[in-house]
């Protein structure tokens, strides 16, 4: 945010210079035209445009100069008093450079003193307060762009403790994970299976190839696949005879970007919620479909279901909701529902970003 301001204020600079000087020139061509509607001569365009944009000159610099000032000293004061004195000053230093060699001073010329007294009246009594009128908006403008700096401000420190968040919850995934996946195996070692040391060796295959897959901070449909592919084949190893999937999943839901593990946490819930605590196991379908502008990942096993192993959400599925909250707000839901005529389907329905 503050490269974008720092790029944004010599733009920002230039704009208010010029409409300064704008102002100035529309006042001094108005005060021209009413004082040779009076009958004053002289060049009055010249003299009241030099008078206007000294003003100006005079605004812009008190503004930024001194840079530091008494605490009893406000600025815009100093802006519209140096203003003030600006105008008779070069009012009276312009009658003084235009009197031609010879001539008597400006103030013995009834004329010439007449139009001097015109023009800095007038200077007086305009130029001071469009000067106030210009630091009146120039706070006014102040405080927009401040108000606009702090809301980007804290849009920036909001989204930063979302990514921090997300972080938070992904990282709490992989542990998640990894933690469930080797107790699968070690209950095959305990058991003494002689598929325990194929099975070891096809989990250090997978990890290598998933953990870096575990902390991408954004994934697609397709890319989950390549996590939730391998994952069943290792849990069918493990039990062979208890656990049987299919996959139907939409070509065009291959690019919908999602949560880093979504489809993954919900097959690993049904392994370990469903399937295994079921003694005669069960089959998981996942299913995922795009619907026009949403995507539905659906996840049904037909293990122990709701009442026996599942009170609530769990680990990963209270992870899960609360990052599809924080990417998607109420655009996403996470749904679990008893299956007939037994097992469980979990169901997250999604934006299709892709």
């Amino acid at each position: 945010m503050s490269e974008l301001a720092t790029a944004a204020r010599p733009a920002g600079l230039i704009a208010k210079t010029a409409r300064r000087v704008g102002v100035a020139l529309t006042i001094s061509i108005a005060v021209a035209f009413l004082m040779m509607h009076n009958g004053w001569r002289g060049g009055p365009f010249l003299r009241t445009i030099i008078v206007g944009l000294s003003a100006t000159t005079a605004f812009g610099l008190f503004e930024r100069f001194p840079a530091t000032l008494p605490p009893w000293i406000q600025r815009w004061a100093l802006q519209v008093v140096a203003v003030g004195v600006f105008m008779p000053l070069t009012t009276l230093l312009i009658y003084i450079l235009s009197t031609s060699p010879g001539a008597p001073p400006f103030w013995k010329v009834p004329e010439r003193m007449n139009g001097w007294m015109m023009l800095t009246f007038l200077g007086l009594l305009i130029a001071p307060w469009t000067a106030f009128v210009a630091v009146v908006r120039q706070k006014e403008a102040f405080a927009r762009d401040q108000k606009l700096a702090f809301a980007l401000e804290r849009s920036e420190l909001e989204r930063q403790a979302l990514d921090a968040r997300l972080h938070l919850l992904q990282a709490q995934v992989a542990p998640h994970f990894l933690f469930n996946t080797l107790a699968n195996v070690q209950a095959l070692v305990d058991a003494g299976s002689p598929h325990a040391s194929k099975v070891l060796r096809s989990l250090v295959a997978y990890l290598r190839a998933a953990v870096p897959l575990l902390n991408e901070p954004a994934a697609t449909i397709e890319r989950e696949l390549q996590l939730v592919r391998p994952y069943l084949e290792l849990m069918q190893m493990r039990m062979p005879d208890r656990l049987k999937y299919a996959m139907n999943v939409d070509a065009s839901a291959m690019k919908v970007r999602c949560p880093p593990t979504i489809v993954l946490t919900l097959v690993e819930n049904a392994v370990r919620h469903g399937i295994d605590p079921s003694e005669e196991g069960g089959r998981i379908d996942i299913d995922i479909e795009r619907r026009g502008e949403r995507c539905v990942v659906r996840v049904k096993d037909t293990g122990a279901g709701l009442s026996q192993s599942r009170n609530g959400l769990g680990t990963g599925l209270t992870a899960l909701r609360e990052r599809l909250q924080l990417i998607f707000g109420d655009a996403a839901q996470l749904r679990l529902m008893s299956a007939a005529p037994r097992g469980v389907v979990a169901e997250v329905d999604m934006p299709a970003q892709t």
